[in-house]
Formats: structure tokens, C-alpha cells, sequence
């Protein structure tokens, strides 16, 4: 299979941004992306979607959107959605309504930022998603590397700090996040998970200094989806949207922080009777073996139903068989800047009784 880096939810003029569609693209090419996908707060900005190419490199763009309801007080439920071709931000008020709109528009939904704390002093409210008894919705947005800023800055002394040392934030998911998506799939429901960067670039002035915070260099070099799917980009733009939309249906995916070291090439599939890759159903008869590849040493932890089963240190091929069903997924850390740093996190391998 042929894998695609993706960062998805990032915001343009068009919202809440200061760069353009150009703008996105040209970061894009400079940081070795496939895919980007801006999702401006909403509005589905229309007639952008493209390519950048540039000798045998290739970027595709494909605008999607980042839906609330702006008249809620407090402010809640954040949806990204993607691959639809008509404005939904007028069913914000009804999520359950907006979802089922996004599936009759053939489009899939993402809870984005599904916990997201309050920072006070900067009059930044709780953004946390609150409606879990919504159905039709593919998945949630694991990491979340704009958000992760909140989590790690107690104060503006430590805001302000890591404004000017970015590569200092990311630690990986919330651990309320992963446990509240361990909990839905344990349940029996596929729930994709997809890390975003939530790219701004936001132009700031300290008194005589001028910075852009978190541009999207930084971003696009940082939390990425990557996308297992059939084949390389065509150059035929339909059938590009249609074929990465497909692999984030199946949640062909994994969550990469590539910035301490690449990512590409992390694989996780599952060997037996039948066999599977991330986001499959396997059905179990007799055993599988559940094999990881990671394109470097690092501590490697197998995640069953929620619990860690297995743990590898220094390692890049693991294995493990099983007899048993369950959720199986993969998390791989390593150190960078003095400190353990999530740095891959897989989508399950859903293993089902025959």
C-alpha cells in the first residue's frame, strides 16, 4: 500500500488564520506532506481544492470545514467534516441533525479537540466535546497539537515559553482523550482517531518583537495523519478526494509526530485465517499474530482493550500472537529533548470471534 502524510484541521484567512490557500500548499511542499486539509471555522471555502507539484513531488489540497454552533453559551462540540460539497454550518444547532447531513452528503465527521481545557488568563474557554450520544460519526481527533498548548502552559509564563520553543509542547494525546476512546471502542464501535494540527499561524507583536506563533511549517512538521491507501496520487482530483476520504472511513491510519524523527513507514497488521491492517475487523479463528514494524528503535506498547499487554524496548519488528478477541492497538514512544515523547500512535485492529 502507498502511504500518505496528511495535516488536517488548520485554519486560513477565510477564518481564523492569516495565510492562504497558496500559503498552506507551498508549507506543505517545504515539509514533505501529501495531503493537507484546511477546515476554516464554519465556512467551506470552495473552488481552492488542488495540487502543488513541484519536480516528482506532488500536494494535494482539499478543503473541508470545522463546524460549531456560534450562538452556544459556553461554546462546545467542535465537528470537522470532511467530503461534502455543499455549506452544513446552518445544522451547527442540531449535531445529531449536522451528522446526518454529512452521511446523505456522502462526507465523514470527526469530533475535533474532545478534550480541551479552559486557559483563563489568555480567555480561553473549555471547548470539550459533551454530546456522546450522537450516532453516525467516524471518529475523534486523538491529538490535537494546538490544544495540547493548554494542557502543558499553567501559567503565561509557561505560555509565553513555549511560544518561542514550540518543540517543547508535544508530550502526545491527552490521557483523558485515550482513555475516553479506549472506552468507545472497547464497546464494540469502530472509532477512528486522527491527530490534527489545528495550524493558525497567528501573527503576535510583544512589544518590539513581531512573531508569527506556531507557523505552519512548524505544524505540518509536527502531528500528521498518515494514510495507507491503494496507490499514489493520480493527478486526478476527484478520485484523489474520493480515495483518501475512503482510507479515513476505514481508519487506514496512523498518528505520527514526526518533527523528533519521521514516522513513515510504521506499519500494524494482523496475520491468521484472514488478515487485516489498522481499522480491519479480523475474524479470530484459531489465532493471529499481530505484527508491528516501526522505522526506528523505540519503547513499543500493544494495547489491548484498553490495558497494555505487551511492552518492547529498543525495538523496531515486534510480534505477538493471540488467541483471544479484543481491540488491539499500538503505541510507540521515544525520547527528544529529555524527555518520553509519544510518538506513533496506530488505529485498532478490531479481532472478532469467528
Amino acid at each position: 500500500m502507498e502511504e500518505l502524510i496528511a495535516n488536517l484541521h488548520l485554519h486560513t484567512k477565510f477564518s481564523d488564520g492569516t495565510g492562504t490557500h497558496q500559503d498552506v500548499l507551498k508549507a506543505a511542499m517545504r515539509c514533505g506532506l501529501d495531503v493537507v486539509m484546511p477546515t476554516d471555522h464554519n465556512v467551506l471555502v470552495q473552488g481552492m481544492d488542488g495540487y502543488l507539484r513541484q519536480g516528482n513531488r506532488t500536494v494535494l489540497l482539499m478543503c473541508a470545514e470545522e463546524i460549531h454552533h456560534q450562538a452556544r453559551v459556553p461554546q462546545k462540540n467542535h465537528m470537522l467534516v470532511f467530503g461534502v460539497n455543499r455549506e452544513l454550518a446552518t445544522f451547527a444547532p442540531n449535531p445529531q441533525n449536522l451528522l446526518d447531513q454529512v452521511q446523505k452528503s456522502g462526507g465523514v465527521a470527526f469530533f475535533a479537540h474532545p478534550c480541551e481545557k479552559a486557559m483563563p488568563f489568555l480567555g480561553e474557554t473549555d471547548i470539550t466535546w459533551v454530546d456522546w450520544d450522537l450516532k453516525g460519526y467516524t471518529g475523534i481527533e486523538l491529538w490535537n497539537g494546538f490544544s495540547e498548548l493548554k494542557e502543558v502552559s499553567p501559567s503565561l509564563f509557561w505560555t509565553i515559553f513555549h511560544v518561542f520553543f514550540p518543540n517543547t509542547i508535544p508530550h502526545g494525546p491527552l490521557p483523558e482523550t485515550l482513555a475516553l476512546w479506549d472506552r468507545l471502542i472497547a464497546d464494540g464501535n469502530r472509532i477512528v482517531a486522527v491527530g490534527g494540527s489545528d495550524a493558525h499561524a497567528l501573527h503576535k507583536k510583544f512589544g518590539p518583537i513581531r512573531k508569527t506563533i506556531f507557523p505552519y511549517d512548524y505544524h505540518f512538521s509536527s502531528i500528521n495523519t498518515h494514510l495507507l491507501t491503494p496507490g499514489p496520487l493520480t493527478g486526478d482530483l476527484n478520485a484523489d478526494r474520493r480515495m483518501v476520504l475512503q482510507a479515513l472511513k476505514d481508519g487506514h491510519a496512523f498518528i505520527g509526530y514526526d518533527l523528533p524523527a519521521p514516522t513513515r513507514g510504521f506499519r500494524f497488521s494482523a496475520q491468521g485465517d484472514e488478515s487485516g491492517i489498522m481499522g480491519d475487523i479480523v475474524r479470530l479463528r484459531g489465532g493471529v499474530t499481530l505484527q508491528i514494524r516501526v522505522p526506528g528503535e523505540a519503547e513499543i506498547r500493544l494495547i489491548k482493550d484498553g490495558e497494555p499487554i505487551k511492552t518492547w524496548h529498543n525495538q523496531e519488528i515486534c510480534a505477538y500472537i493471540s488467541n483471544q478477541p479484543g481491540v488491539f492497538r499500538v503505541e510507540c514512544y521515544i525520547h527528544y529533548l529529555g524527555k518520553r515523547r509519544g510518538w506513533i500512535f496506530s488505529n485498532p485492529i478490531y479481532v472478532r470471534e469467528g
